[in-house]
This record gives structure tokens, sequence and C-alpha cells, in this order.
């Protein structure tokens, strides 16, 4: 063990964050943190490094402990060249390596035994300090995180924000500390740095303990979760996806705990009414004798409820033509400079694809020459029969300062009424007093959430998202996945978000300067098929014989991802229709359940509207199994 937080508590004024975590770290472990925004985590971290002080509880490090903290967003104000910030970091090994060469200097003028030996020892220490490869070490950190070489001579003051960040992460990652403590350290990476990141971490001697909301890159590297949920921590002994499950099984089993205790308290209290009623002297003791149980009983929390986040299907008001986009022959250039050519594509109706490419490929400037907003420098695209586009840019522009989140959706959608509308918002997380806030107070994830309601509410049958799940947390990200995977019209989005491209894409388009290939599948198909050189020009399309055979091959293989998407969403609808009729049975089992006709009735009514769906679905399941089956 390498560091340890003990019962630790904070609170700001009066807003409590922390109020009870402990956990450990040891050495070279590689551990993730997870909560939703505002739970506590980046706070936690300033804590283990000392920046603030705990109210309570004890922060334990170990003797000589190196930590290396990188924060959300970066203060470098050096007026220092990129590359010289990260030789700073082996600045032992230069000053070795210049006296080496003033040693060679002396030698070659004067070799004495004391010189050699000096020198012998010099160069010894320097080799076994890996000195020969500092400078190479610095710039395959750089290119890995995504820097141009002609950028390595760029003032640091003049970076943007993304570039300080990953500046200062390159530093992190060459200091080499014995814990790294990164605070969403994936945020400004292209999908081939954050590969790139995964293998360095992976192979890191250190310990790490990483905050971040990309799943993907959690499950790549972690084997130990620590959930920060209302002030409290709780561990979980897996990578995200273990955490995610193992997280409803114990939320199902405290709600049943929970359901268990409040039946057994209406019970006694029933026992206790029934006592008093009788007005004897001995009832009447034996009444506060049970009153006084009651009263030492440690009540237990109500937890929240399982699967509260509606799942909305929407469906636009106007279907479109089966041709939904066409791109013939495409290309752009900004003064001079070639972003991409011979781009062709045909996007049906339906689909939902995921754009990819290096950043600087083009891909938001060919969202904006499909909106119109950019000409094309050559060729063609062309919009299908009654396709209406709406675009989501990631800047929330399209939002009024001055509205509350229930008047922007309402003044946007004034043909709903006030219950759709807090439904709707219900489903995108703002709950309660949420709707009430001024947008101009709303933070950059809720800014978000407000921008992607409105696209999806409004009659657009095509959807362009450019990056959207930036600034959500993981619990956004999965409501807006089912929103998605729901949605009947058409999508077109751009993502970093590996995971997020998994669960929604059912084709990948991987746009190059040399056109776009397509890959009929998700990001896993992506990752298996891309490195391979044949099978990527396979999958390019650029010939009009072919595309025909391509086409259907392309549906077939959409509809058999389809099935297999559907085939998981109805088996996780019977777990949770089922669970539900369990609970209903238990509650069915309660004698002071059938007090209440009214309750009877309804739940009667929730059991067979239940076993109505729960029929439904498993016709559903075995038509989908026995397809399944049969492509097999």
């Amino acid at each position: 063990m390498i560091l340890s937080c003990s019962h630790v508590r904070k609170a700001f004024l009066t807003q409590q964050v922390l109020k009870d975590c402990t956990f450990h770290i040891e050495a070279h472990e590689k551990v993730a943190m997870v909560g939703v925004n505002g739970a506590g985590k980046t706070t936690l971290l300033r804590i283990l490094i000392g920046e603030i002080e705990p109210d309570d509880g004890q922060i334990y490090r170990q003797k000589d402990l190196q930590i290396g903290y990188l924060a959300q967003a970066s203060d470098y104000t050096s007026t220092q060249r990129i590359e010289e910030v990260l030789l700073t970091v082996f600045a032992d090994l230069i000053r070795m390596e210049e006296e080496m060469r003033r040693l060679e200097q002396e030698i070659s003028h004067a070799s004495t035994p004391e010189l050699l030996e000096a020198y012998d020892r010099l160069q010894q220490e320097f080799t076994r300090r890996d000195g020969y490869q500092y400078r190479s070490r610095v710039r395959g950190v750089l290119k890995g995180l995504g820097f141009q070489e002609a950028e390595y001579e760029l003032p640091v003051s003049q970076l943007s924000g993304g570039q300080r960040s990953r500046v200062a992460l390159a530093r992190l990652l060459l200091e080499q500390p014995d814990l790294l403590l990164l605070d969403e350290p994936t945020n400004h990476l292209d999908i081939a740095a954050i590969q790139w990141l995964e293998g360095f971490l992976a192979a890191y001697n250190g310990a790490c303990l990483l905050i971040s909301h990309d799943r993907y890159f959690l499950d790549k590297l972690c084997t130990r979760t620590i959930e920060l949920e209302r002030g409290v921590s709780s561990e979980y002994h897996g990578n995200y996806t273990f955490y995610a499950h193992e997280k409803e099984l114990r939320a199902r089993q405290a709600l049943k705990e929970y359901n268990m205790q409040q039946a057994e308290i209406r019970r006694q209290q029933g026992i206790i009414a029934d006592l008093r009623s009788r007005g004897m002297e001995k009832f009447i003791r034996r009444a506060q004798s049970r009153e006084k149980i009651l009263d030492k009983m440690e009540v237990l929390d109500k937890p929240t409820e399982l699967n509260a986040n509606m799942k909305l299907r929407l469906v636009p008001s106007t279907l479109s033509g089966e041709d939904v986009l066409s791109a013939e022959d495409l290309s752009k250039q900004f003064d001079g400079n070639l972003l991409f050519e011979h781009v062709n594509f045909q996007i049906r109706r339906g689909e939902k694809i995921a754009l990819l490419g290096s950043n600087g490929t083009g891909k938001t400037t060919l969202f904006k020459m499909i909106m119109g907003l950019v000409p094309a420098t050559s060729g063609y695209l062309r919009t299908g029969v009654k396709v209406y586009p709406g675009y989501y840019d990631q800047q929330q522009e399209n939002l009024t300062p001055g509205n509350t989140v229930l008047e922007e959706i309402y003044d946007a959608f004034p043909q709903m009424t006030l219950g759709q509308v807090r439904n709707v918002l219900g489903a995108f997380l703002f709950r309660g007093d949420d709707v009430f806030k001024p947008i101009e107070a709303l933070s950059g994830g809720e800014k978000a959430r407000v921008s992607l309601c409105k696209i999806m509410l409004a009659d657009n049958n095509f959807l362009l998202l450019d990056e959207p799940t930036n600034h959500l947390d993981i619990p956004s990200r999965e409501v807006l996945e089912d929103n998605l995977t729901n949605y009947e019209g058409t999508i077109l989005f751009i993502s970093h978000d590996r995971y997020f491209i998994n669960k929604v894409a059912d084709q990948i388009y991987e746009l190059t300067q040399d056109g776009i290939r397509i890959y009929p599948g998700g990001y896993d198909y992506y990752l298996e098929h891309a490195s391979a050189p044949e099978q990527a020009e396979q999958a390019k399309s650029n010939s009009t014989t072919a595309e025909l055979d391509f086409y259907q091959q392309k549906k077939l293989q959409r509809e058999r991802t389809r099935r297999k998407t559907r085939f998981a969403r109805v088996e996780k609808e019977i777990e949770e229709i089922e669970w539900k009729l369990h609970e209903i049975e238990e509650k069915m089992l309660d004698p002071e359940f059938y007090n209440s006709s009214t309750e009877f009735a309804r739940l009667e009514q929730d059991q067979q509207t239940l076993n109505q769906q729960l029929e439904a679905l498993m016709e559903e399941w075995s038509e989908l199994a026995d397809a399944l089956e049969e492509e097999n």
C-alpha cells in the first residue's frame, strides 16, 4: 500500500462534498474513480496531493512517495518551447551530458588516468539512467499525444487550453512518479492518442488513479473501481463494465432489503396499534416494548429507484426517403491545403454511422458541407427526398441564456403539454427544481443535454452530431445512448468515445485524405479490421460496378447488427420485467397490503400489464434467437 484515505470528510460553506471516503492504492495498480459531475472526485484528488486539507479523516502516504497530478485545465504560461519544457524533466541528465562533453574535450588534449576514470564513472551512470534515450523519449511522448513535429518549437504560452493540457500530461508521463493522479487525461486527445496513452499506462511501472468519463479507456486499464456517490466511496474489484453490472446487483439487493424492512415496520406498527386498542395495561406495556424496539431500529434510506431514467422513443414526424445522403467524388481544400478528396458514400434511412478520422482530417468541415455552411471544392453532395437535417455543433449556440431549462424547451415546442415537456426533460436527467435553472447558470454538460434534447425533439429526421458526449458525465452518456439507439431517424456522428460508438453505431466511416473507408460494424469491428490493408481497401467503396452488391452486403450486415442489438436489449427488458413482477409478488405476500383495495387494484393491473409485456418480449426473444442461430 502506497496511499490510503480513511473516513475523509470535506465541506465548503454549508455544502458537504465528501462525507465518508475510505480506500487505498497499492503499488503498480491502476484504479478508476467514477461518479457524476459534482460528486467530489477532483476535490478528493486535491486532498490526496495535499493542496487542500480534509475537515476530518486521515491520509497516509508512503515515505518519499512521488505523486504526479494532472488537473483538468492546465495553467502553463511558460514562454519556453514545447520541447524545451519537456526536456527540463531531464535536467540532471543534460548536465551529465554536458559534463561528459567537457571531459571528452579535456581527454582529447591530455588523457590522464584520473580523467579517464572520471569519464568512465560518469558514462556508466549516464547509461544506467538511460541517458542516451531521453531525447527520443521526449519526441516519442509528443508524437504519441498527437503533436506534429512542426509544433515542437511552438511557445507553450501560444497554445490552446487543450494543447497545454497535453503538454502537462506529457511532462508527467516523462517524470514517471510512483503514483499518477490523472483527472480526465483523455480530454483533448483523438482516438489514436488515447490508444497510445492506454498502451503507455498499461506498461507503466507506477500506480495510477484515473478519473475519466471514457468507459472504454477505464475497461482497458483498470482492475479496481472506486465510486463516489453522495459523498461516500464504494469499492468494486473490477473494471468499469464489472462495476456497472455489480452496482445494479447491489442496488437491487438494497431495494429488496429496504422493502423488507418497511414491510416489517408496517407489521410492527399494526401489532402496536392492535395492542393499544385493547386498553388493558399488560397489552399497553407490550405495545410500549415493541415501540422501543422500533425506535432503536436503524432505518435504511430508500435507494435510488432502478431504471429511474425514462427511455424515449423518438419518431421523426416526417419519414425520409430511403436514400438520405450521397457524396460523389467530394473534395475540400483550404488555401491550397488539401483536407480530403475522392470521398464517396451513400447513407440510407435508419443507419447510425460514426465518422472517425485523425484530428485535422476535416470531419467537422464535412458536417458543415452537408449543412450547406461550407462549399465543396469539387464533387457533389445530394440530399434525398424529405430529408431534414439537424446539426449539433458542441458550442450550444442555439440556447437562450435568459430562459430556464423548462422555458427553453416549451418555447421551442409550444405544441407540447407541460407534462410532456417535464417527462422529456426527466429523460435527459433534469428533474424536480432542475427544470427552473437558468440556461446561463448551467454547466457545460447541462447545456449539452438541453441542446441534445432540443435537436432530438425537432422535426429533423437526419441528425449530425459533432462530439455529442463532450462535457457529459457517464450517466448522461448512458441516457444519450439509450435515446439515440431508440431514435428512428438517421444519425451521422463524430465521437472519440469508443464505448459510445460501440453502443450506437452500426457502421464506421473512416475519413482519410484520399477518401472514406466503410466498416459494417461498431468500433471493435473497426479496430479488428482497420489495421489490415487489404481489408481496408476492400471496405473502401469507389467502384460504381460493385455498388449494388456492396450496399446489399451492407444492408444484410446492418440487419444482423440490429438483430444482435435488439436481442441484447430484449433480454435486459425481460430481466427488468421479471424483477418488477417479483417485487409485486413480494408486496402481495404482506397481509397489510390487502387493507387498501385501491392499492391492490393498482398492483393487480400492473401485474397483468407486465405479464402481457413479458409474453410479447418472450415471443420476440424466441424469434430473434432462431434468426441469430440460423446466421451462425
